[in-house]
């Protein structure tokens, strides 16, 4: 990887910098945003030269977003190191339609990168909506084929650790992102496009096992090869065409591209009179060592139509939404059904399977192997209410290994008394906590002891204020009362609970004897101030347990995660959580409504103790965490208790 000075902005450029980039004196220079990305930014920098020097009229920056939280996300996902090294590590041996880089750098900790390109122009900008000329259509193939011909297989690829990232999609996120979908677009999917849609989340998890296979020929994907990231050279360009945006290059199927410009790129009529010549053109341009046939390229492109159709409904639900969007995710679903349909591809497709849900195993009560990630994280939350005592309260460790500190919060609170406060952000030791497992996934104990604060007014929490000093103490053990659930989509378990103990808060003791409550145990990345969320864990008066998520991720719809568990019937995973709350103008939670499906749930929750606490990320970010007991009603006329959190960031 390169290890040159990053470039963040377009105004840390230097005339010197740049001449010695590219090669040539240059004098001076200008630049001027342009396109419109999300995740990064791209900058076309006129260039003039000094001495008689000679270089290119122009080239292009493109640097990390500037918004923290879509370089977070870039950072987190492997966008910006797949691109830069794509650029580093395999452009320079690749012909076909790349654009020469004269500079590159990345910066694994922060998510800064720059890459400096050769310009593409004169060039036409692909359009989705409007589609490909035939021409255009058997030059992208023709180029791509040149593009993919040489990796064929390639074992170095197929084991590079930055190429080969764990995709997050699976039945379950694509699940809840049609549901998403096809509530947004509703009658404008048209009947047998609906029915693709459906048959393909049904069957997404063993078609991405038989996509995997070993038996299937795998190459370099750029991921997301379709006209709008394509520019057309005209005369005087120094190529026919450039393809751009490489954050999403990965190893995987081989003819993965293929499909998805062939799906989309041209009218159903046009596709259909020229398929033979398209699929042609790329075999011929794969070279007279190629490992596939044009058998295979026809059978891999028939399977992997129904990339376009995953692309459609993940793309359009995680990105800002627009008319002009709207138009075109519409085109891409209704073109890429049509092809799933025009090559038979329904046939091809595993038999459809309700996933069982999973459960954690008994080592993963233990600590894990922490990744490089500057924002790895492991954490402990343990919670419990009494109403009968008008107590409730929680407990969280949170360790940070890579910034070589710890998280402790301790909160106890209740209608009628102040909300006692431990915490300890800097790994300073000053609270005793031990942690342990008695019977893994059965019984865990924590007790806990220190001098914190008690607040009359809880609020002041989220201010950073000061309470009266108390001594605070726990020893409490959390007993299984349902079935463990560990999330699809992310490292992380929930469990429902009685609590069993002593609480100890200024002098007064509570004794809670097999009560409600809650734990959980979550590794990984967690970056709490890129995102919003709702947490909730109820349980009801029958026996239900009620678990959810509903995921705030800015630029794209919610969605939700969590389960219903009654006693006298199996887990009900969730597909969509909401939550819709009250706020006083101390930023603390009044009342909330969460509606939750399948299930039908709609549960009324009243606040009855908060426990707020403010989290401060290593850069400043501040996010406002409230959380809260509350006592439940439900619509069906059932009654509970329970915890809700609510991640709050601020402006």
């Amino acid at each position: 990887m390169p290890t040159t000075e990053i470039i963040e902005r377009p105004s840390d450029l230097s005339a010197d910098w740049l001449g010695s980039a590219i090669g040539a004196p240059v004098a001076d220079f200008t630049f001027e945003r342009i396109g419109t990305g999300q995740m990064s930014e791209c900058y076309r920098v006129a260039l003039s030269y000094a001495d008689g020097g000679a270089g290119p009229a122009s080239v292009v920056l493109k640097v990390a977003a500037t918004d923290a939280a879509s370089r977070q996300t870039g950072l987190a996902l492997g966008l910006y190191e797949r691109e830069v090294r794509f650029y580093t590590d395999v452009a320079p041996d690749l012909g076909g339609p790349v654009a020469p880089c004269y500079q590159a750098g990345f910066d694994e900790t922060t998510g800064a990168f720059h890459l400096l390109l050769g310009d593409a122009t004169p060039a036409v900008v692909g359009d989705e909506i409007r589609g490909a000329t035939t021409e255009q259509a058997l030059l992208a193939l023709a180029e791509l084929g040149r593009l993919h011909g040489p990796l064929l297989g390639n074992a170095a690829m197929a084991s590079a650790a930055w190429l080969n990232r764990e995709s997050p999609m699976n039945q379950a996120l694509i699940g809840q992102l049609w549901a998403g979908f096809s509530d947004r677009y509703g009658a404008r999917i048209r009947a047998e496009h609906r029915a693709v849609c459906e048959q393909l989340v049904a069957s997404f998890d063993a078609y991405l096992a038989a996509e995997g296979g070993p038996d299937r020929v795998h190459g370099l994907v750029h991921g997301d090869y379709r006209l709008d990231n394509m520019l057309f050279g005209q005369a005087g360009a120094d190529r026919p065409l450039t393809v751009v945006d490489w954050q999403t290059v990965t190893w995987g199927p081989a003819v993965t591209d293929v499909a998805y410009f062939l799906g989309c790129a041209l009218a159903d009529e046009t596709r259909r009179e020229h398929y033979d010549a398209l699929l042609g053109a790329y075999h011929d341009a794969l070279g007279r060592d190629a490992t596939l046939t044009l058998d295979d390229v026809r059978d891999g492109v028939r399977r992997q139509s129904f990339f376009g159709v995953m692309m459609a409904i993940v793309s359009s639900m995680l990105v800002e939404r627009t008319e002009r969007g709207d138009a075109m995710f519409m085109v891409m679903l209704e073109r890429h059904c049509q092809h799933v349909l025009d090559t038979d591809a329904l046939r091809t497709l595993p038999e459809p399977v309700l996933p069982e849900p999973l459960t954690p195993s008994v080592d993963d009560e233990g600590e894990h192997q922490a990744g490089d990630e500057p924002l790895w994280n492991e954490s402990w939350y343990f919670d419990f209410v009494d109403p009968s005592q008008d107590v409730g309260g929680w407990i969280r460790l949170g360790r940070y290994p890579n910034q070589e500190n710890s998280w402790i919060h301790g909160l106890v609170c209740g209608p009628n008394m102040p909300t006692y406060a431990l915490a300890d952000v800097h790994g300073t030791g000053a609270i005793e906590l031990t942690m342990d497992a008695t019977d893994p996934l059965r019984t865990f104990r924590v007790v806990m002891r220190g001098q914190g604060e008690a607040y009359d007014d809880p609020a002041a929490l989220l201010d950073n204020g000061s309470g009266r000093a108390v001594d605070i103490a726990m020893d409490l053990v959390w007993t299984t009362a349902g079935t463990p659930y560990l999330y699809r989509i992310t490292p992380r378990y929930e469990i429902p609970c009685t609590v069993s103990g002593t609480v100890t808060v200024d002098g007064r003791e509570f004794v809670v004897r097999a009560v409600a409550g809650q734990r959980d145990h979550s590794w990984g990345v967690r970056d709490w101030w890129a995102m919003d969320w709702v947490w909730s864990a109820l349980h009801l008066d029958d026996g239900t347990h009620v678990h959810g998520v509903d995921i705030r991720i800015p630029g794209a719809p919610p969605f939700g995660i969590g389960y219903l568990q009654h006693p006298a019937a199996p887990l009900v995973e969730l597909q969509t959580v909401t939550d819709r709350a009250t706020f006083a103008d101390n930023g603390l939670p009044v009342q909330t409504t969460l509606t939750l499906t399948p299930g039908d749930v709609t549960a009324n929750i009243e606040v009855r103790g908060h426990a707020p606490v403010l989290l401060t990320s290593p850069d400043g970010r501040i996010s406002h965490f409230p959380r809260a007991w509350v006592v439940v009603d439900t619509a069906d006329g059932r009654s509970g208790v329970g915890w809700v959190e609510w991640n709050r960031n601020q402006p």
